[in-house]
């Protein structure tokens, strides 16, 4: 007879010698499903009548790989082999997202990228690179024309979704020119001269084309639209910016009125939730005075925001815009992902990113792949670094190791700079005992710095839908914009339509129905 023991270990063997086999098998067989899905791929040539591009502001790929873990520990599982439902996409990229004056990029002249189809200088909206940062005289004849105005040129409804300050610099090349991203009011500006010579962005967006002819405007911001003397509706000891006492809510309401058009203005969570689709042609909602609140903050259910989540403005955009019948044109952006990188809080930022995913999901329920192009980016990177040798199943915002060198733990997330940077008379603070997975926790920082700076990476570009091959390789960011364009025959590119159905609808080349039952199950995997 064997020895009790023997037996112990030939089942503890047997029982890891199993599990590695599953696990390998498990390998073996998702990596197969992989190889039959890319081996029966067609190409998808049909016109694209709606094009929506959701932008995770500041999603570097470090972020995406962090809110991958992260999906996956909130279901329970250990966050290995997880993927972001845009990452099951069958077209992927990577952009360059440099400005002309900069390695590292700001959301403004990336926006412009992305947007207008060129690159421009750091900071600048709208405008060629030839424009004199802040210097209102240098910007006529630099102005160019971006996505929206391609789009309302063909006669498609154009629209804007964030959770950012609609003036801010993501949102803004949508609609306007101007030689600082920072002029979102008239109080931006530092000099009467300033005033004189330059229009803000927000009065851009109200007054002038094409800010004026967008259908539907959801974010934050409404402090830029209205007088410091007007109280705001829902903080009454808060007042708008605005120093010229312009209106430019009741403006926007003149002008609808005006056209004879179905508006509504909202600003809070009930009356946006009343709107009927059916029966609006022009929506606006400003639900803050600036930015809208973090999801970490609405998860732990101890404020009642009076507000959308970017899912549900994402879903009443599309519900609007789709009533054109020639299409339209969508921007989705993330931009609390950024904002909270920058505060040195990655569990906010990471969060942010995994909340993209649910307005990415509503936007692909509530579109065809046959007839809408679905592009998901970031408008450049960030510096928070996905790093140490941490074991499968910590906590993503945990401890990662120790140092061999000072014999204090690290966090396996941490940032290049940021006021995270902290140091003790004897070098890093120890953070042990330390609840790091706290959402207001200051991930430690190399260099000491009021805000995190954007990483110059280059970033992930995932596309589905009509000419969404277009996609892959490795670009620079401006081809974004020439790309959508020419899958939506709009813009310089839309000659190569001639001849087919103005809706878009012809096709050019037909996906093996094999193919669309595979996606089909795979997106059906994350709902």
């Amino acid at each position: 007879m064997y020895p009790s023991s023997y037996w112990v270990l030939l089942t503890v063997c047997s029982f890891f010698l199993l599990h590695v086999r599953g696990d390998r098998e498990s390998f073996n067989e998702k990596a197969q499903t992989l190889l039959q899905r890319n081996l029966h791929r067609t190409e998808n040539k049909n016109v694209a009548r709606n094009v929506i591009i959701v932008v995770g502001d500041g999603m570097s790929l470090a972020t995406v790989a962090a809110a991958r873990v992260l999906k996956g520990q909130k279901a329970g599982r250990s966050g290995v082999g997880e993927e972001m439902l845009y990452e099951t996409f069958p077209n992927v990229g990577l952009a360059r997202t440099y400005a002309t004056d900069k390695y590292v990029p700001d959301s403004a002249s990336t926006a412009t990228a992305f947007l207008c189809g060129v690159k421009t200088k750091y900071e600048g909206v709208g405008v060629d690179e030839s424009v004199l940062h802040a210097d209102c005289s240098s910007v006529p004849g630099t102005e160019v024309r971006c996505i929206g105005e391609w789009a309302m040129a063909e006669g498609k409804a154009v629209g804007l979704v964030t959770n950012m300050r609609v003036t801010h610099a993501t949102p803004a090349p949508l609609y306007a020119h101007t030689a600082n991203r920072w002029w979102e009011s008239d109080a931006n500006f530092k000099s009467e001269s300033e005033r004189a010579l330059c229009k803000d962005i927000a009065r851009q967006l109200i007054e002038d084309y094409p800010g004026k002819n967008l259908q539907v405007i959801l974010g934050g911001g409404r402090e830029a639209l209205m007088p410091n003397t007007t109280f705001d509706p829902e903080y009454p000891e808060k007042r708008g910016k605005r120093g010229d006492h312009r209106q430019l809510i009741e403006t926007w309401k003149k002008h609808k009125e005006e056209g004879k058009h179905r508006y509504r203005y909202v600003w809070n969570k009930k009356d946006f939730d009343k709107v009927d689709h059916r029966k609006t042609e022009y929506l606006l909602g400003l639900f803050e005075p600036a930015h809208l609140h973090d999801v970490t903050d609405r998860e732990d259910q101890k404020s009642d925001f009076d507000e959308p989540t970017l899912a549900e403005m994402t879903e009443k955009a599309i519900r609007i815009l789709s009533r054109n019948s020639r299409g339209f044109f969508l921007l989705v952006e993330g931009g609390l992902i950024d904002k909270r990188h920058h505060s040195g809080k990655a569990v906010r930022a990471v969060s942010e990113a995994l909340d993209l995913e649910n307005a990415v999901r509503k936007a692909l329920e509530l579109t065809s792949r046959e007839d809408t192009l679905l592009v998901v980016t970031s408008d450049h990177s960030q510096g928070m670094n996905f790093a140490g040798y941490a074991n499968v199943g910590e906590d993503i915002f945990g401890i990662a190791d120790i140092s061999n060198v000072d014999g204090m733990p690290y966090t396996t997330l941490m940032y290049s700079t940021g006021p995270g940077y902290k140091i003790s008379s004897t070098g890093r603070v120890n953070i042990t005992g330390v609840n790091t997975a706290h959402k207001d926790y200051l991930q430690q920082a190399t260099v000491p710095r009021s805000t995190a700076t954007h990483g110059g990476e280059d970033v992930g570009v995932y596309a589905i839908g009509p000419m969404a091959h277009l996609f892959t390789g490795v670009y620079d960011q401006n081809y974004i914009a020439h790309a959508m364009a020419y899958a939506a025959c709009i813009g310089r590119n839309k000659d190569h339509c001639k001849g087919m159905s103005p809706s878009g609808a012809q096709q050019l080349g037909k996906w093996k129905w094999w193919t669309q039952v595979a996606l089909a199950l795979i997106i059906a995997a994350f709902y």
